[in-house]
């Protein structure tokens, strides 16, 4: 039986990402693929690895992420949020080096709703004089 060391809820416009932290050699699966086999590009990858790096735990432990919603760049710093809040509860030290990185406030740009009597948000119908 693997024993979590920690759980971080992570969020990002509609991804939500439940973080497992557990001891281990610092191998990431994200709904039961490999980190890099999840997130097709570099960059996500990158993402969900920053606050490993800032803490310098990157071969400390394993993280298992569960995530849902959104698209790929949503999930991907929803896993970063989700991340950074895990490691606050093991390392109560590391918060100031991720909080100075904006890694624990959650980013809360969200899609605008389309209102009635438009094409979008914002967005008009095309207005005609005559």
């Amino acid at each position: 039986m693997v024993k979590n060391i920690a759980i971080g809820t992570g969020r990002r416009k509609t991804a939500v990402a439940r973080v497992f932290v557990r001891e281990g050699t610092g191998k990431i699966v994200v709904n039961g693929k490999d980190v890099k086999d999840y997130f097709v590009s570099e960059e996500q990858v990158k993402v969900v690895r920053q606050p490993l790096l800032v803490t310098s735990s990157d071969n400390k432990f394993d993280i298992l992420i569960n995530v849902i919603g959104g698209g790929m760049n949503g999930q991907a710093a929803a896993c970063l949020h989700g991340i950074s809040r895990a490691l606050t509860q093991i390392e109560p030290d590391s918060r100031t080096a991720l909080k100075a990185n904006g890694y624990l406030t959650r980013d809360s740009r969200m899609v605008e709703r389309k209102k009635y009597g438009q094409k979008g948000a914002r967005r008009r119908f095309q207005f005609s004089k005559r």
